[in-house]
């Protein structure tokens, strides 16, 4: 017979959008809001019971709600809330939240664009026992650097065809998720803090490595946002190339470059600060 082992369900990609228009110019909260449940779902499984099944769609219904009743909020604060609204009702003893913010920039009293590709996140994770955990960060946020990186003294065996290189582009599409210490805290500033120490690292390091660089940004997050004990950094290397425009009799000193979408080395690494708390359950 089969044990049933780890389970959760819950609602995916709530799309959410607030307007505020207390002030002026209007602003938008535009998050994607999934959540995920988790406790004593033996039955549901085993003979299909319900009762302790709370529907995916007053899920959703619940994230408008709470939109509602909370007005503007940090996206911290909303996920911290929806997972503790949660928590305690029959059947459930841990809740995971995910919000994605879509930024928007004013054009007017009442026009926005959309701010790029860029997505700030937010992880909450809240259980009856251990408490509440806070993760958020970014992904899309994207880098580069016209010179000032390198790459050469790599290894080698009879597959190596990669030139060495003292002058190269480097590029990156950054995906960051950071441990919060607690459940308190300035999210907003907290957030535009480790972005930038994101981008001042980036543009300030000499790279010899895009390994050497992720470490340049992982320590100059946890050393000017002190609320935070942990970063966990993706950094995909997007390549430039330079076009060998020799058969049409023209010079290419480091000006024409071929962007290339695949492949792409994918460096990842994670960063912890000295006194980091254990993380329980903060990444699952």
């Amino acid at each position: 017979m089969a044990i049933l082992g780890d389970n959760r369900y819950g609602k995916a990609e709530v799309r959410m959008v607030r307007v505020d228009r207390s002030t002026e110019p209007h602003t938008l909260s535009d998050w994607n809001v999934s959540v995920s449940l988790a406790g004593e779902m033996r039955e549901v499984h085993l003979s299909g019971a319900n009762d302790r099944v709370l529907p995916t769609d007053t899920q959703k219904n619940t994230v408008y709600a709470l939109a509602q009743q909370l007005g503007a909020v940090e996206p911290e604060a909303f996920a911290l809330a929806l997972a503790r609204h949660f928590v305690g009702r029959p059947g459930i003893s841990r809740a995971r939240v995910q919000v994605d913010s879509y930024g928007w920039n004013a054009v007017g009293p009442h026009s926005l664009v959309r701010s790029g590709g860029e997505v700030r996140t937010v992880t909450v994770l809240h259980d009856e026992q251990s408490g509440s955990w806070v993760v958020g960060g970014l992904r899309e946020l994207t880098l580069l650097n016209t010179t000032d990186s390198e790459f050469w003294g790599f290894a080698r065996d009879e597959f190596t065809t990669l030139a060495e290189t003292t002058d190269r582009i480097l590029a990156t599409s950054v995906e960051a998720r950071w441990r919060f210490r607690t459940a308190e805290c300035d999210w907003a500033l907290a957030f535009a803090r480790a972005r930038q120490a994101l981008v001042d690292a980036f543009a300030g390091t000499y790279s010899y490595s895009l390994q050497q660089t992720l470490y340049a940004m992982g320590c100059r997050v946890l050393a000017e946002v002190p609320e935070l004990c942990e970063v966990r950094l993706v950094l995909p290397n997007k390549h430039h190339f330079l076009v060998d425009l020799s058969p049409f009799g023209q010079p290419n000193d480091h000006e024409i470059y071929l962007a290339a979408d695949r492949p792409y080395g994918l460096i990842e690494g994670q960063l912890l600060a000295d006194d980091a708390p254990d993380a329980g359950p903060a990444w699952s």
